[in-house]
């Protein structure tokens, strides 16, 4: 009964997350023009740095979340980091310019103990052949805020520009408040660590898990693909917009789409593919699919192509939630707070990185005198996950089944 509502409210928690998240994604060109960030090519550069200034936020701050919360618990931390992003986005709905958006996608940032904390929760209280199962939840909980979010955030923007920030601060501090009365504690006092000094550098506490016995491939193999799964959430509405022509409405309306099937991958076809195949050919899979699905938006031009592309992409969201099960299998249970934290890390280095690499191509391949190529990062993220396979060969032995 504990475990059933437990691992309930975490998935509501992420899935209303999830909302607020995606509630901003279709109207950022928009928002680019409000604070005067340029057009097409320049405003995705700018949006690419929103996503740095919280992506490194968040490394600097994922690892030191995780160990408090190995050393106090969970639930405060995660009630704490629902008020931030309240804050967060009240910020967000007041800013008139580009340094007032950075400085709230930086809090952001800082607040993003979120899912650190709730990955940590579901760890704290699954067993290793149910971990990669129940972290599919997790992503199944965000594929359906992501089908609420921009569909939401898309049709409020159509009343006011900043009407879908004041949104997700009501539903992140709604979600907040929920929390204080009905989240329950999942980690005991007798297995708990205490908090030091080397808990305060994040390189310290990456170095270190890189040197826990099986955690250093699946945390490289966590690096590279979210690096390269990194251009769907930079640069979708930018490249729908310049491929396609379509309005905020109509982009919210297909990241909807999309959340709608990773729903549906994540909650009904993992457990199934888990089942019949095991782990590790379902993480194959899914690598598969991310590796077409990439090189398949490279050439797209048409809405039936979008289409049949997008249901690959979904079906590349099988690998995270696998590669974080493998990792933490590795991990004990006092430290599983900080491996999620040093994943979330390494996944915001990648989010630093990638949105930077990919708006530059990006603009070059629409803007520049070269050839015109909007699909150009698409390309080159497929060449990533090409360069992650043969970490992904030596996973077999992490694998629970």
């Amino acid at each position: 009964m504990f475990k059933s509502r437990a691992i309930t409210f975490i998935l509501i928690t992420l899935m209303i997350d999830a909302i607020g998240i995606g509630i901003v994604f279709p109207i950022m060109p928009d928002l680019m023009d409000r604070v005067g960030a340029g057009d097409t090519g320049q405003g995705a550069f700018w949006g690419g740095l929103l996503m740095a200034a919280y992506a490194g936020a968040l490394f600097l701050c994922g690892p030191i979340v995780g160990s408090i919360s190995d050393a106090v618990g969970r639930r405060p931390i995660l009630i704490a980091a629902l008020i931030m992003l309240a804050l967060d986005y009240v910020i967000m709905a007041l800013a008139d310019n580009f340094w007032l958006l950075l400085f709230g996608r930086t809090l952001a940032g800082l607040a993003g103990a979120t899912y650190i904390t709730a990955t940590a929760y579901i760890a704290d209280i699954s067993s290793p052949t149910e971990k990669a199962a129940n972290f599919g939840l997790i992503g199944a909980a965000f594929g359906i805020g992501f089908v609420l979010g921009p569909a939401i955030g898309g049709i409020a923007a159509e009343i006011s520009i900043t009407a879908p920030f004041w949104i997700a601060a009501v539903l992140s501090a709604a979600n907040a408040m929920f929390g204080v009365y009905a989240l329950p504690e999942s980690l005991t006092p007798e297995k708990r660590r205490p908090f030091g000094k080397r808990d305060l550098n994040p390189l310290k506490s990456i170095f270190d898990a890189f040197r826990f016995p099986g955690l250093a491939v699946p945390l490289l193999c966590i690096f590279i693909f979210e690096f390269a799964n990194m251009v769907y959430p930079t640069l979708w509405a930018y490249w729908i917009r310049e491929v396609f022509g379509w309005s905020t409405l109509y982009i919210g309306l297909s990241l909807a789409a999309y959340g709608v099937l990773l729903a549906f991958v994540q909650a009904g076809l993992m457990p199934i593919f888990i089942r019949w195949i095991g782990d590790y050919r379902t993480l194959l899979l899914g690598m598969a699919s991310a590796l077409i699905g990439m090189i398949g938006f490279g050439f797209t031009a048409t809405v039936t192509a979008l289409v049949i592309f997008i249901l690959l992409a979904a079906l590349s969201d099988l690998v995270p939630a696998l590669i974080t099960a493998m990792a933490s299998n590795q991990a004990d249970e006092d430290r599983q707070g900080l491996v999620q934290g040093v994943i979330a890390s390494l996944s915001s280095v990648a989010a630093v990185l990638s949105p930077l690499v990919m708006t530059v191509i990006f603009q070059a391949s629409v803007d520049g005198e070269g050839t015109y190529l909007p699909g150009a990062p698409f390309f080159f993220s497929a060449a990533m996950v090409l360069v992650m396979m043969p970490f992904v060969f030596r996973l077999r032995g992490h694998a629970s089944s």
